[in-house]
């Protein structure tokens, strides 16, 4: 087991979680979206504790805050992010930047300690202005022109105009230092019931699945509801109806064992009462962490849209519109995780893939990268009653931090 002296302080964990909980504070849970006060305000308060940690912090212009550190040494980047979804949990994004800070804050004052951990708050991880868009800055993703139209999901307010509400207008976008660091690690809560279930404290993630989504049209013929005859209508909504139901009886057959699928969004054109609907939208995603799955899948869904159009009444096309390559969690750093797993909680860990996306994927197209997850209440998140155990909450926090000491050693 690690040195008393060099190991995570458990109180003062929770007691910086529950100064950001206090910060948009939303019944049990936050409202803190994107360049909201709240954010601003949390950004602060990790600007004025990063040296605290040996770090010089600093906002760039993006709004990702970066702790850097000139100790000798190996550089570990750990992080995630501040922001929530609208009237969501308290730990969705903050857990792990307060893991990164306090394994900052113990092994960058310990002399026995070659390196340093530097710390990184990404902007934007729930995605009210874009996709990922503070981890895709630092690694080169993002252009200016995709800053210039990006628009709040909830608001449609401009993300130039909340950039210069921030005070960033004209500060540079840090990019990420080729060779700097040695990796980055990441915290974060399951958002799943895996580790609860089985009774498990520490979750070592495998990889970060990837998302594909489509917009899936269906074209009918708008007439009257109360004089067109059910037998000659060409209704878009029953058609969309139709499609979503023969997706469930067919994919499982076709499907990898950790396949999910969703239909988020259904929209009816023109979506009036005495109407039949003369046409049909559905966003529809997939997740899964093999891109041959996923390709087998889309053909599926293609080859359904085509039958359908071909049984009729109605036409069915489908547009991919997003494609989310899974990212694969380096091995090492897979190890570390378990090894610190077995020093500080008795081994109660378990190796799988995140359901979920996560800044580390980014990351982990520019260097090595692996994600440490602990249980989360009931499997919930996006929530404001989102929760983990205060006895968890520690127990992750004292991994982490060992998990960060045997990256640094190695």
């Amino acid at each position: 087991m690690p040195d008393t002296q060099s190991r995570a302080n458990g109180e003062r964990v929770l007691a910086d979680l529950n100064a950001l909980r206090a910060i948009g504070a939303y019944k049990s849970g936050v409202h803190k979206p994107t360049f909201s006060e709240p954010h601003r305000q949390s950004l602060h308060w990790l600007v004025q504790k990063l040296p605290d940690a040996g770090l010089s912090a600093t906002i760039d212009g993006i709004g990702n805050v970066l702790g850097t550190s000139t100790k000798a040494g190996p550089k570990l980047l750990a992080g995630s992010h501040l922001e929530s979804q609208n009237y969501a949990g308290w730990l969705d994004g903050p857990l792990g930047v307060i893991y990164a800070l306090e394994a900052a804050r113990v092994l960058n004052a310990d002399p026995s300690v070659k390196g340093a951990v530097e710390v990184a708050a990404w902007c934007d991880e729930e995605g009210h202005f874009g996709s990922f868009l503070g981890s895709r800055s630092y690694v080169g993703q993002v252009t200016e022109a995709e800053i210039d139209a990006a628009r709040d999901r909830t608001g449609g307010r401009a993300m130039r105009d909340a950039l210069a509400e921030m005070g960033l207008s004209g500060r540079a976008r840090v990019a990420v230092e080729p060779g700097r660091h040695v990796g980055y690690l990441e915290a974060h809560i399951e958002q799943g019931d895996t580790l609860e279930s089985s009774h498990l404290a520490v979750g070592v993630v495998t990889s970060i699945v990837g998302i594909w989504q489509y917009r899936i049209n269906f074209s009918g013929e708008q007439n009257h509801a109360g004089t067109t005859r059910m037998a000659v209508r060409k209704d878009a909504g029953l058609a969309l109806a139709k499609f979503c139901v023969a997706i469930d009886e067919r994919f499982p057959a076709a499907c990898g064992p950790r396949t999910v699928w969703t239909t988020g969004r259904i929209t009816l054109e023109p979506g009036a009462p005495s109407i039949i609907p003369g046409g049909a939208e559905m966003l529809f995603q997939i997740r899964d962490d093999n891109p041959a799955v996923i390709e087998r899948l889309e053909q599926l869904l293609r080859t359904m849209a085509d039958e359908a159009s071909a049984r009729g009444p109605c036409t069915v096309s489908v547009d991919k519109i997003r494609t989310g390559a899974p990212a694969m969690m380096n091995a090492g750093f897979q190890d570390a995780i378990e090894a610190a797993s077995k020093a500080v909680a008795g081994g109660r860990s378990i190796r799988m893939p995140s359901g979920a996306g996560h800044d580390a994927q980014m990351l982990a197209t520019v260097m090595p990268a692996g994600m440490l997850f602990v249980p989360s209440i009931g499997g919930i998140s996006h929530h404001w009653t989102e929760n983990t155990a205060d006895a968890d909450i520690v127990t992750g926090a004292q991994v982490f931090v060992d998990a960060c000491r045997r990256i640094l050693s190695a």
